[in-house]
């Protein structure tokens, strides 16, 4: 089992399309049936002793369903650039419609310094998931979670454009293949520097490392701070949202999740 405190440095085509097709939508989920793995992999491990996985269920792939369908919003770094113009006189008109005045000292460059700010908070739109893992897929024969806990996140909410912090627990059990761990957290990164919602963010981020390496589980918990209900509305401060997402193994097997749920709290 590893467990890593914060960001540090063949497929079964019935269940999972090309990592490459996230590009346009992330379509794979869980279902409530799962497919055991093949009769061979089965085999293979009665020979080897059963390797008994401490009482969890023999490993099983996350399926693929089509019951949801997440499509990508992916931008150029030229095409975001060149809305840049259209961005800051949007924000020159916002402080007229504040009742500022954008001409004095301290608002004359205010228009041009937000929309790169907007820009840098939304760079998600220029990433997409093949690049993000840039060949970090490694074969191990290797069956224990792997979790990195306390994955730094910020994202802008998409109902009132204003920041949600908090922060990202990913696990996952692996089926011969491991992902570089600070992929995980770029992961993280890429999507929650989006327009979201948190309840999608979470969903997002194990849906894509399901697609990635294929395990037999995948686990994501995210706890964050809304400002939209601390600076305006309900103004409750030291409220918190928490949101899971359980995959594979996870959904299925009760000691794997609360084992998760466990190390992920510390």
């Amino acid at each position: 089992m590893s467990i890593v405190n914060g960001p540090t440095p063949e497929s079964d085509e019935a269940f999972f399309d090309d990592v490459a097709s996230l590009k346009s939508r992330v379509r794979a989920h869980t279902d409530p049936g799962r497919k055991p793995l093949g009769k061979d992999d089965s085999a293979e491990e009665s020979e080897d002793g059963g390797r008994a996985r401490r009482g969890r269920p023999p490993l099983t792939r996350v399926q693929s369903s089509r019951d949801i369908d997440i499509v990508e919003r992916t931008r150029s770094v030229d095409e975001m650039n060149r809305a840049l113009p259209d961005m800051e006189a949007a924000y020159h008109t916002i402080l007229s419609s504040v009742g500022e005045e954008p001409a004095r000292q301290g608002l004359l460059k205010t228009p041009s310094r937000a929309a790169k700010a907007l820009m840098f908070f939304t760079k998600g739109y220029q990433e997409d998931l093949q690049g993000i893992l840039n060949d970090a897929v490694f074969d191990e024969d290797t069956d224990e979670m792997v979790i990195v806990r306390d994955i730094e996140m910020f994202s802008m909410c998409e109902h009132h454009l204003v920041p949600f912090i908090g922060k990202v627990s990913v696990g996952y059990l692996p089926n011969k293949k491991v992902l570089g761990l600070s992929k995980i957290a770029r992961i993280v990164e890429m999507y929650s520097r989006r327009l979201q919602v948190q309840e999608r963010l979470t969903k997002q981020i194990a849906l894509a490392l399901s697609e990635a390496i294929q395990p037999a589980g995948v686990a994501v918990v995210c706890e964050a701070t809304h400002m939209c209900m601390v600076m305006r509305g309900v103004q409750k401060l030291n409220s918190k949202t928490v949101t899971s997402c359980m995959l594979g193994v996870f959904r299925e097997d009760p000691k794997t999740r609360e084992e998760f749920l466990t190390l992920a709290r510390g």
